[in-house]
């Protein structure tokens, strides 16, 4: 009878690491070695054809200094937290809707997931139709609040922009948070019936303590998605009208396809990955959500 190897209490077996190879050895030929090569070419002057030469920090001085681009970052700053404040409250209310077990409600869980399946060009392309003033939904309803100059006009524009890729992204979040309204057992919303509870207090006192993770897990998505949006917006006003709408990620994309100044686009995209970084160590640090523990143990 052969003996088994023991293994120290509290530690498990087999070869963890090894386990974890291969996904460390993809994250870093997709992800790490295009940072670098990233990293190095903004150090460089290139055009995208020849080859790079060294120029040192110029384009990050230029990237730095420029109007455009510090108010690209603004721009991004600011879209971030409106698209947090409009999808956020959307968001978790549609969730915990759908989260019912009636029949009607998991029918209207399937049209809220149809935008997500169309392609962002898609829906850049029919928003745009929709809201051009002589031919779109306003002009063909005769409704004057709806007929406005909404691509065309830099105050309307950008909240246009953000109302478009809302109707686009809600119904991932709603997903979410349906996923956890359901997670939380009945028993809770059945003793506070019993104490006398309403739909309003539950809600205050059940749903949004129990979705705390949830509401963590999907502003950190969409707090770090806000920093890729590129084709939507280049579909739908192409940065303008003037720099209204010109994001973070679409001004990399026009200073290095466009302006053929590819040094000066890695600088910015460095920028844009930094800047992602630095959003989600501050929810994680200000957040809990390391120290995340199920918040049902016990029951």
């Amino acid at each position: 009878m052969s003996a088994t190897k023991a293994t120290p209490a509290g530690r498990r077996g087999g070869p963890p690491f090894l386990m974890a190879v291969p996904a460390l050895a993809l994250f870093a030929l997709f992800a790490l070695v295009p940072m670098a090569i990233v990293g190095y070419l903004s150090f460089t002057r290139w055009d995208g054809l020849g080859a790079p030469a060294w120029a040192g920090t110029d384009n990050w001085h230029t990237a730095l200094t420029s109007d455009v681009t510090r108010h690209a970052l603004w721009l991004t700053a600011k879209f971030m937290l409106v698209s947090w404040l409009v999808q956020t409250p959307i968001s978790l209310l549609l969730g915990v809707f759908v989260a019912g077990r009636q029949r009607y409600r998991a029918l209207l869980a399937v049209f809220y997931f149809v935008p997500l399946l169309i392609s962002s060009a898609a829906i850049a392309i029919i928003f745009k139709n929709l809201l051009d003033p002589n031919f779109g939904l306003g002009a063909g309803l005769n409704l004057p609040l709806l007929n406005q100059n909404w691509l065309g006009d830099p105050q309307l524009a950008f909240y246009a922009v953000v109302f478009v890729i809302a109707w686009q992204f809600v119904p991932f979040h709603t997903l979410l948070y349906q996923a956890g309204a359901r997670q939380i057992p009945a028993s809770l919303y059945e003793a506070a019936s019993i104490d006398g509870a309403g739909r309003l207090a539950q809600f205050w006192h059940i749903t949004l303590p129990q979705l705390r993770y949830t509401i963590v897990t999907s502003s950190t998505l969409m707090l770090v998605g806000s920093l890729t949006y590129f084709d939507l917006v280049f579909v739908l006003t192409g940065g303008g009208p003037g720099y209204a709408t010109r994001l973070l990620p679409l001004d990399m994309y026009i200073t290095g396809f466009q302006s053929n100044e590819m040094g000066l686009a890695s600088a910015i995209s460095v920028i844009l990955v930094a800047a992602g970084l630095l959003i989600s160590l501050i929810v994680v640090r200000f957040s809990g959500f390391s120290r995340m523990r199920s918040q049902q143990a016990g029951m």
